[in-house]
């Protein structure tokens, strides 16, 4: 099967379920073999972390206790829309991939965790719900949850918090979810379009699934393109597509490029001289210094600033800590001042070897990845806009400075391209 997958059939208006059969087939009524099925295809999270998701699905199994699906839908990062578009235009899919998994792991409850300013995809999800009474049928209990808005408020351990106590933090590392999570039972945490992956390999099996993509990374995958494209959305592709041939299938660029950030705030960027060389997979972007992750990739003009661009976002992630860890609440914000002064011309000397040394320093050493994630696209910035940074610490703010702001506005209107 070629692309779409994921995408097919769907329109502005959520897909209902007789029209989501009649695209991709009744769900899959034996999941006896799933994990099995899973692990063949080589499935990893579409969330940000890539994990394999077949090792989650074990560990869930071999814990104690009746297990508990949370289908994590909060997507937190500013330029990220695609798991908004599949939770409001093709809801079934997703809940197709839940109901299997629970139905693999022997759970008895769906929680859908959703972002609690994001009425329309809430909307779109109960509606899907309430034409699927066969879940209750079949002992299964799914609801929607909603989360306080918040970059780490969609972090896994940080769904079970809220889910236990009503605080979107997240947890220290141990116990891992999938031992203890919502009321202490073992939490199976996916995000919406590693599930909507799950409904088609139950239907389609491993072999097809990785008739797309590469060995290491096969499958088709969800981007959301945004920046100085000609025509921004989520598109649908597969691992091994060049960089070059994303922005072609977008239109090309509007306007010429300086760098592209790939993997979103918590990812790296790349010189555009890289725009003809890099594919999308997890070799070639690391080799680049940069990553997937969930699946963002942002097109930086050249009559935009880096450097302010780069302030602005690393003052926001420093705001968006949840205050429990000393490097990410006093580390973060000290990265996020100087390159303020940076910007403005008003740093001391030293500034970027004081900057790149509290960034070594916050990194790994927090309860989430939160540290790790802005440390890692400061210091990947600091290296692609090195001249610039120079410049705007000796001389203060540049023409560019005035452009309205490309990272900072994020993705409003999730479409599929």
């Amino acid at each position: 099967m070629t692309l779409p997958r994921l995408l097919a059939g769907v329109d502005r208006a959520p897909i209902t379920y007789d029209r989501h059969v009649q695209v991709h087939g009744d769900p899959a009524a034996g999941v006896s073999t799933l994990a099995t099925t899973i692990e063949r295809s080589g499935l990893r999270g579409r969330g940000g972390g890539g994990f394999p998701l077949a090792i989650k699905l074990a560990a869930v199994r071999r814990a104690r206790g009746t297990p508990i699906v949370i289908v994590n839908g909060c997507e937190g990062e500013p330029m990220s829309a695609k798991d908004r578009l599949l939770l409001s235009a093709t809801p079934h899919l997703v809940l197709d991939g839940a109901f299997a998994v629970a139905r693999t792991i022997g759970a008895a409850e769906i929680i859908v965790a959703l972002d609690e300013i994001d009425v329309r995809t809430g909307e779109s999800v109960q509606a899907a719900l309430a034409e699927r009474p066969e879940l209750t049928r079949n002992g299964v209990v799914a609801q929607i949850v909603w989360v306080p808005g918040g970059y780490v408020s969609g972090q896994e351990s940080a769904l079970v918090r809220w889910c236990n106590t009503g605080v979107a933090k997240p947890l220290p590392a141990t116990p891992r979810v999938t031992e203890r999570g919502v009321g202490r039972r073992p939490t199976l945490v996916s995000n919406a379009e590693t599930l909507a992956h799950v409904a088609l390999i139950a239907r389609h099996g491993a072999d097809w699934f990785r008739a797309l993509g590469t060995d290491d990374d096969p499958g088709s995958t969800l981007i959301t393109l945004s920046g100085a494209v000609d025509r921004p959305g989520v598109y649908e592709t597969e691992p091994g597509t060049s960089l070059a041939s994303l922005l072609n299938a977008a239109g090309g660029l509007a306007e010429p490029a300086r760098a592209f950030l790939i993997g979103g705030y918590a990812g790296g960027w790349i010189d555009a001289a890289a725009m003809v060389t890099v594919t999308l997979t997890r070799r070639d972007l690391q080799q680049a210094g940069a990553r997937l992750g969930s699946g963002i990739v942002v097109a930086l003009p050249h009559s935009a600033c880096p450097v302010a661009e780069v302030a602005e976002v690393a003052g926001w992630l420093a705001d968006e800590s949840s205050g429990q860890c000393g490097p990410c609440v006093h580390g973060l914000a000290a990265v996020a001042d100087e390159l303020d002064l940076m910007c403005r011309g008003s740093a001391e000397p030293g500034s970027l070897e004081r900057v790149t040394r509290w960034c070594e320093l916050s990194a790994g050493r927090g309860a989430c990845a939160h540290p790790d994630g802005t440390a890692g696209f400061v210091t990947s910035a600091l290296s692609v806009f090195a001249e610039e940074f120079l410049d705007h610490a000796r001389h203060g703010p540049c023409d560019a400075c005035d452009h309205s702001p490309v990272l900072s506005t994020p993705v409003q209107a999730p479409t599929a391209v």
